[in-house]
């Protein structure tokens, strides 16, 4: 028996110390919601978190840069909605001034609409989103995904050689009027080349929207699996570590209890002195 070293209460004092660190961690996690309080709980597991959660934030972006991408693509087809509109109406104007009852005063009457039907189509495409041309001879290229892979889109142009053979003859008083019979009908001719040109337009924007949609409900997905596998590396499993939590405050309670009973022991030797 001995006094002066109470190994007894050392150990005691060792297990009690311990017990109530790792309570004070469980605690910790249950009150974060994250199992990494220190960078020494897992540092491999941390890593891999860090690198999926940056891989999260970037396809996030992705999606952003898809969903403006989408929106300059509605914004085309919108105006290509107008341009159909003044396109049916100049059709149609066109067929009224080639009526044998109208005299070329009427038809400089319907030339007035006409002429500012061409006018309006002519500045659709000049129009610009947020300062990029919607309607330019080459597509915009957006960024699809966190490695920042690009996809171009279809180009939908008001403006080149190719779609004034159709659109731009419209655009052009002298080479599409309807101050005669026989001026009408060229203009009807070119009207309808122009329509046809419109619906291939249509075509390209619809596609490029389809194509864009599917690709941001892929990231969506891409988001939710990676954020899924981050959270089983650092998110608590509540259920696990209130069950931990329970069982370091049994120990942290029994360990305070023992210790004080080794410190009783020494006082044992009073008996023999007695």
């Amino acid at each position: 028996m001995i006094i002066n070293t109470n190994v007894t209460a050392q150990r005691a004092s060792r297990l009690l110390t311990e017990s109530s660190r790792k309570l004070g961690e469980s605690l910790a996690r249950l009150s974060s919601g994250s199992k990494h309080i220190n960078i020494s709980d897992d540092p491999g597991g941390l890593g891999a978190a860090l690198k999926l959660d940056a891989q999260v934030n970037r396809t996030s972006a992705a999606r952003d840069n898809i969903g403006n991408a989408n929106s300059f693509s509605l914004s085309q087809d919108g105006f290509l909605q107008n341009v159909q509109t003044a396109l049916e109406r100049m059709s149609e104007l066109t067929v009224v001034a080639q009526d044998v009852t109208k005299s070329n005063t009427d038809r400089s009457n319907y030339a007035v609409e006409f002429s500012q039907l061409q006018n309006y189509i002519s500045d659709i495409g000049t129009k610009k989103y947020n300062g990029a041309t919607l309607f330019a001879s080459s597509g915009q290229t957006v960024t699809i995904d966190s490695d920042a892979s690009k996809y171009t889109m279809n180009a939908v142009d008001l403006t080149s050689s190719t779609v004034t053979t159709g659109l731009a003859n419209i655009y052009n008083s002298s080479s599409s009027s309807i101050y005669s019979t026989t001026s009408a009908a060229s203009a009807l001719s070119n009207i309808q080349t122009a329509i046809q040109n419109l619906a291939d337009m249509r075509a390209k924007a619809g596609a490029n929207i389809q194509r864009l949609n599917m690709t941001e409900e892929q990231l969506s997905i891409t988001m939710e699996n990676l954020a899924a596998a981050s959270s089983r590396i650092k998110d608590v499993n509540v259920a696990e570590e209130s069950t931990n939590f329970a069982r370091q405050n049994i120990l942290v309670q029994t360990g305070a209890a023992m210790l004080a009973q080794a410190n009783v022991l020494p006082q044992s030797a009073l008996r023999l002195l007695g």
